[in-house]
């Protein structure tokens, strides 16, 4: 016997609401698809030539996150933040000879694997092939460029290394007329010249005029939020601040210095003021600091 279904009127206006969600799910996921990063395959990957006995060092513009290899016939290591260092393992795990690596590579049309580099703000993947030690093509450092990096989503605000140094670098390149505060201390200026906030983060332009005719060598600068006034040396109250990144990594100077602090954003009272404080290396040990009130913090210029 045939089972046969009831026809159920449809009520258009109850089913309209449920159409229009429909809709937008899909034109939702159509968008999404445009937008998101496109898929990438092996064989559309830069190649990476490689050479048994030589060292490829790749060299980020911002710090390396992590490094991932897909091959056991490739180690390698972090020698510096924005450096990895690959090379070939010709015997991965004991398996296998030298030898016998170089057979199974050749018959595998050479290729070893996959490096994949990630950074602040980007991946970056390299198809490895391998060559002889002393084939022409083998690389023994790349940068790596633009077109190679895919952008990855990360939290609104979260700057790498790169922008950082991009917004650093801006405020450097002003000109001020008169800066916002100055300590006068042994025959050296400290100086405030601006604040500047962008998203969450804090700028420090400082600059440090030395009067005198001995070269000044910084040995440290700390930066702490302490209490205004100190009635009991047991009652002060001081906090570390640690910049999350500097422009330049300067520490002698003759007669002017100057570079950019950052910091994530952050606030404290106004009975407190952040305290700058360089320390020059002994012997002469001279040091100058100066206090920051949060109202300089308030009135920060943007960019």
């Amino acid at each position: 016997m045939k089972k046969t279904l009831n026809k159920i009127p449809i009520n258009l206006n109850i089913m309209k609401p449920f159409f229009y969600t429909i809709l937008s799910f899909l034109f939702s996921a159509s968008v999404f698809a445009q937008t998101s990063t496109p898929e990438i395959r092996i064989t559309q990957l830069p190649e990476l030539d490689m050479g048994e006995g030589v060292n490829v060092h790749i060299i980020s513009p911002e710090p390396i996150q992590f490094v991932d290899l897909s091959s056991d016939f490739l180690v390698g290591d972090l020698p510096a933040e924005n450096i990895a260092r690959i090379k070939i393992n010709p015997a991965p795990k004991d398996s296998i000879s030298s030898k016998q690596f170089n057979k199974k590579i050749m018959k595998s049309s050479e290729e070893v694997g996959v490096v994949t580099v990630v950074g602040q703000s980007f991946m970056a993947q390299y198809r490895v092939l391998f060559g002889s030690s002393d084939r022409i093509n083998v690389q023994t450092n790349i940068q790596i460029q633009p077109e190679d990096m895919q952008p990855l989503e990360f939290p609104k605000q979260a700057f790498s290394n790169t922008e950082l140094h991009r917004f650093s670098k801006n405020i450097i390149e002003k000109t001020y007329k008169t800066p916002l505060r100055t300590v006068n201390e042994l025959k050296l200026s400290l100086q405030l010249n601006n604040v500047y906030v962008v998203g969450d983060y804090i700028f420090l332009d400082i600059n440090i005029a030395n009067k005198s005719n001995m070269s000044y060598q910084i040995d440290d600068v700390k930066f702490s939020v302490e209490d205004k006034k100190i009635y009991k040396a047991t009652n002060n109250q001081s906090i570390e601040m640690k910049p999350i990144y500097r422009f330049q990594s300067q520490k002698g100077f003759k007669k002017n210095y100057r570079n950019i602090y950052v910091f994530k954003k952050f606030t404290y009272p106004n009975s407190k003021i952040l305290k700058i404080r360089f320390v020059e290396e002994q012997l002469s040990g001279r040091t100058i600091e100066m206090g920051i009130k949060y109202s300089d913090i308030l009135n920060a210029d943007t960019f």
